[in-house]
């Protein structure tokens, strides 16, 4: 059998095979793989098929980080498999699949009655909550965090049946064999996985696993190396070639199209008035649908639920519409006046240090998520059984939120995982879910929905609007002897957990949190900085805007805010910028490390005298471990606004999986830090952003792009996902960078959006 790359993407291994590790979760979980007939299934991660193929199970969403490789690629390297007989399949949902890290970092989203409870990341709270609630989400940079060591057990604990199997055949000691490249090999003598496949699944698994010395690592090269990489990506095949399949290709027999109208963004909203029967009339129409605030049109195809939409004219109303100008308001009043929380602090923070030597706010505008692939779902409801074709970042909350629409258990919704074209945290939200399963039990045959840009904009959450005050005390010379952050927000994460884990509606979301405190909406705050004296409050915001999370949380905007303080900081006492840093980094080599990188690789030549040079840096993760990034950046006024010509990232995120994909999402995440720095937000008037597509959103172009060089630098330290490290110092770099240039300092995202 010849196995294709869109084989292997579907997990197309027949014939026999042998599934590992099913003693490394509890025996109350059931087996959560299928098998077809031939098959014997012991576990949850890992299938050895009779035609040699290794099929890994991926409870993981690929939204295009690379996880439907990184994940394979572990299991492969602890197996010994041969990488071209490698294949993937997403895992059903399962408390197998148990998200662990992420339970015990979301603690308070999920248990907010718990506030104080804190536990380590394998804590028995946390671990219990994700195995019974099923979390296999997708976020926050924790799939080494959960997924690594699962995968490297079941891979040796399958290595060690079969290399038993296959020294019983040649009666010598299993010490004496070893696996490599789908292969059983002692001196001279080898034997295939498929061989004994199925004479190894009568062994008993060993306790405890026999974990390699190594686990999956690559080294670190410069970045202009030339040369194919050691795991290539098992999705770029069919991505490049247009059949890698998502939500919006599929096609079921007999199935209808879905277009919708939803009301604007405002605490209490509904349909007005819309004419049903223009709507009916249009060809090809099979039904229009009611919702409490949308109005659908389901069709033979899409086009004509389009046409039947713009001919019902649907109206709204809409009480206190959602506008820029009540936000920026509420915003103010909170950073002045309102109470605020501390929600982070080191040293001797008794409040108010008198008289602040510095002090400046800084602003972050919504900012929109912006995926190519706008919300889509398949629903087809059926005997008492919902089936769903979608992308979601938190597929068991999916299932619950579409079954509670049609009113049946998540128990009899069964979803089948599709990857996402991009995410950002986009699809830890599930509206058009519920929408698409009451559709699909409007007409009783299955049904496809897909927003339209513009719905998507109108509709999807965006990262919170944020307003921020920094003060400092300076000592002689310009060291920081006391710093203090107070943020103007609303309890945005709180508020996205009241969505995502108790299936609250947007307005009851946003009045469950109002005033209250939110540390994980104010992460990465703390600066890395050895300053002895720091502080951060919360001051939380009543915003009628419904918010979420976005790619590298909080630290999105933290990072924004710090960075430029510093870069402030330094110019006022006189000081250059790379040294200034350095100097207050003493107990973080690491973090140095990457910062003298950095300035070597740009040529930085002290980010003076409109050298166009501006510098940052950030830490996500605790200071003993975690990922660190120092970026300097390259730009300059043009007409209409500016331009990044280059941009230098040094990185430092521990042991590194798999380079090149490490090297794609540092540079994807610069790329979309200069989006947020660019455009990426909308304004909001009547409940409805002003712009509500790709082409009015400022967002960079191919032209834009900077040449962007990336290096890594070699670390034992543990492995950290380097996914939303790059996103973090693109915006403080570059405006850095254009005071450097100019003279000007921007304390806005996106940058020019308060003018020059």
């Amino acid at each position: 059998m010849r196995v294709s790359r869109r084989g292997l993407l579907a997990g197309a291994a027949v014939g026999g095979g042998l599934v590992v590790a099913w003693a490394l979760w509890p025996r109350t979980f059931p087996g959560p793989l299928t098998t077809t007939d031939g098959e014997t299934a012991f576990g949850a991660w890992l299938k050895i098929g009779s035609d040699g193929v290794v099929t890994v199970a991926v409870p993981q969403l690929e939204m295009g980080q690379g996880v439907t490789t990184i994940l394979p690629q572990i299991v492969a390297t602890e197996l010994g498999a041969d990488w071209r007989q490698v294949a993937v399949e997403p895992a059903p949902v399962s408390g197998a699949y148990a998200n662990i890290p992420l339970a015990a970092q979301w603690a308070p989203l999920w248990m907010p009655d718990i506030p104080g409870l804190s536990e380590p990341e394998d804590g028995i709270v946390a671990t219990r909550f994700a195995q019974q609630s099923r979390l296999t989400a997708t976020a926050a940079g924790t799939t080494l965090a959960a997924y690594e060591m699962p995968a490297r057990e079941a891979a040796a604990t399958a290595r060690d049946m079969l290399v038993r199997a296959a020294a019983g055949r040649w009666n010598v000691e299993p010490e004496l064999c070893d696996t490599r490249a789908g292969f059983v090999v002692h001196e001279n003598r080898q034997l295939r996985f498929a061989e004994l496949a199925a004479e190894a699944a009568l062994l008993g698994p060993p306790e405890p696993p026999p974990l390699r010395v190594l686990p999956a690592a690559e080294t670190p090269l410069p970045g202009d190396s030339d040369g194919p990489p050691a795991f290539p990506r098992l999705d770029l095949p069919s991505k490049v070639d247009g059949s890698h399949l998502f939500a919006g290709d599929i096609r079921l027999p007999g199935m209808l199209y879905a277009g919708i109208r939803q009301a604007p963004v405002a605490p209490a909203s509904g349909v007005q008035r819309y004419d049903r029967e223009a709507g009916e009339a249009v060809a090809g129409v099979v039904a229009v649908v009611e919702g409490d605030d949308w109005v659908a049109a389901i069709a033979e195809t899409s086009f004509s639920a389009e046409r039947a939409l713009d001919a019902m004219e649907v109206r709204f109303s809409a009480t206190d519409p959602v506008d820029s100008a009540t936000i920026e308001e509420a915003l103010d009043a909170a950073l002045r006046e309102g109470d605020a929380y501390l929600v982070a602090s080191r040293g001797e923070t008794g409040g108010a240090f008198g008289s602040a030597s510095i002090a400046r706010r800084y602003d972050a505008a919504p900012a929109l998520h912006t995926t190519l692939e706008t919300a889509t779902a398949v629903a087809w409801l059926r005997g008492g059984r919902l089936e769903l074709w979608m992308a979601s970042q938190a597929p068991e909350r999916a299932r619950e939120a579409a079954g509670r629409a049609v009113g049946i258990s998540a128990e009899n919704v069964v979803l089948y995982p599709m990857p996402a074209g991009g995410s950002f945290d986009r699809r830890l939200e599930h509206e058009h879910a519920r929408q698409a399963a009451r559709l699909a039990g409007e007409v009783g045959r299955p049904v496809q929905l897909a927003w339209t840009r513009e719905q998507e904009t109108l509709r999807a959450p965006p990262r919170t609007p944020v307003a921020a005050l920094l003060a400092a005390k300076l000592e002689p010379g310009g060291t920081i002897a006391a710093m203090r952050t107070r943020l103007a927000l609303p309890a945005t994460m709180k508020e996205m957990g009241r969505r995502l884990f108790h299936g609250e509606a947007t307005q009851d979301a946003i009045e469950a949190v109002a005033g209250e405190a939110d540390a994980l909406a104010c992460d990465g705050a703390m600066p890395p900085y050895a300053i002895p004296d720091a502080a951060v409050y919360h001051a939380p915001a009543s915003l009628l805007l419904p918010t979420g999370r976005m790619r590298a949380g909080a630290h999105g905007y933290t990072a924004f805010f710090t960075e430029s303080f510093i870069d402030e900081i330094a110019s006022k006492a006189g000081r250059e910028p790379l040294s200034y840093r350095i100097g207050m980094l003493g107990g973080d080599p690491r973090m140095v490390a990457c910062l003298q990188r950095a300035a070597r690789m740009a040529q930085w030549g002290g980010g003076r005298d409109r050298s166009g040079q501006g510098l940052a840096c950030h830490r996500m993760g605790d200071a003993a471990g975690g990922g660190r990034i120092a970026c300097i950046a390259t730009a300059g006024q043009r007409e209409g606004g500016f331009q990044v010509a280059s941009l230098h990232a040094a990185v430092d995120i521990g042991r590194i999986v798999n380079l090149d994909i490490a090297r794609q999402q540092i540079e994807g995440g610069l790329v979309h830090g200069l989006a947020l720095a660019m455009g990426s937000s909308a304004s909001w008037r009547d409940g409805r952003p002003d712009n509500r597509r790709l082409g009015e959103l400022d967002l960079p172009r191919l032209a834009d792009c900077p040449a962007i060089e990336v290096e890594f630098i070699a670390s034992e330290e543990p492995a950290f996902d380097p996914g939303e490290l790059g996103l973090t110092v693109a915006a403080p770099a570059i405006a850095n960078a254009l005071f450097s240039a100019t003279g000007l300092r921007l304390r806005r995202l996106p940058l020019l959006s308060g003018g020059l």
